[in-house]
């Protein structure tokens, strides 16, 4: 899904996640290099044309937001990296971060226990 963007696709798509529904030019103002405005337009008609942004009328203009909620694009990137990095296990992938224990902190290695156990009961139920 989001994967397959082009990089500066991408990158508008993820200011969006960030800034949540934004103008032309509050886009234009996060972007790292200068874009003139008609070609954000453009690239935002195309992220509207596949379906990953939304166009909607406001008092400061069109605004634009991302159609895809944030879990589900969330997910789809996280299983993009699993597939590429860890041969499609998320096994694999959940033993990398849990080498990473010690920036992890203890509510954090709690919470983590709690949705493996929330997985288990889901399993077995």
């Amino acid at each position: 899904m989001l994967s397959n963007l082009p990089p500066r696709e991408r990158q508008i798509v993820d200011i969006l996640y960030e800034r949540g529904a934004s103008t032309v030019g509050e886009i234009g103002e996060v972007l790292e290099d200068e874009i003139s405005g008609s070609a954000i337009r453009a690239m935002l008609k195309r992220l509207e044309g596949k379906g990953f942004v939304e166009r909607s009328q406001s008092a400061r203009g069109f605004v634009y937001a991302p159609s895809l909620p944030e879990k589900a694009a969330r997910k789809s990137a996280l299983g993009q990296v699993v597939r590429v990095f860890f041969n499609g296990s998320p096994t694999s992938a959940a033993a990398a971060l849990l080498g990473m224990q010690d920036n992890l902190s203890t509510e954090e290695l709690d919470e983590l226990e709690e949705l493996i156990a929330h997985a288990r009961k889901g399993r077995n139920s």
